[in-house]
């Protein structure tokens, strides 16, 4: 591993940002060269008091599988909550993933026949998403959360993360110059 893999810097930085989960859509995954993903649930696709996901969700699922992108759901959540929100999606589910562990995510890219090269993890949150992505050295696609938790412990966890997105969007003024 490179210096930059050690990096705190690197490791809590996303690679890309955007605003929903369905920005991210199959042709910009291609450019990128990706054709797997570990998806978070929680914040990300749908907020928690959500059971279940709504037509969008599902139809950018069936986007991404007419482009031939394989998708699993890994998620720190408990079995109840990922089977329910999986159920119409038949999809490989991970449960009590615990993220950004790597173990879930190997195992789940063993599955999908993906690897390093070719996976990224969409996620909402820096201190499990990207760095789980970061640790394998596989490509973090963040997105706000949707509706956040308001616990001091979720607080204390965005605040950590604040520097870690500014410089991300900092980067990004710069590569524009």
């Amino acid at each position: 591993m490179s210096k930059k893999s050690y990096s705190l810097k690197y490791l809590l930085t996303p690679d890309y940002m955007f605003e929903t989960f369905d920005k991210i859509t199959p042709e910009f995954l291609e450019s990128i060269g990706v054709k797997a993903l570990l998806i978070d649930i929680d914040n990300t696709l749908a907020p928690y008091e959500q059971p279940e996901p709504d037509d969008r969700i599902r139809g950018w699922f069936d986007r991404l599988q007419g482009r031939g992108i394989k998708a699993s759901l890994i998620s720190n959540n408990h079995p109840p909550r990922v089977e329910l929100f999986n159920r119409t999606l038949g999809l490989d589910a991970y449960p009590d993933s615990g993220k950004p562990k790597a173990r879930t995510l190997l195992i789940a890219m063993e599955k999908m026949g993906s690897d390093r090269s070719n996976t990224a993890v969409i996620g909402d949150q820096l201190l499990t998403d990207a760095l789980a992505a970061h640790n394998l050295g596989l490509k973090a696609l963040i997105v706000p959360p949707i509706k956040d938790k308001t616990t001091p412990f979720f607080k204390f966890k965005r605040w950590i993360e604040k520097p870690y997105i500014k410089r991300y969007w900092k980067l990004q003024k710069e590569e524009k110059k």
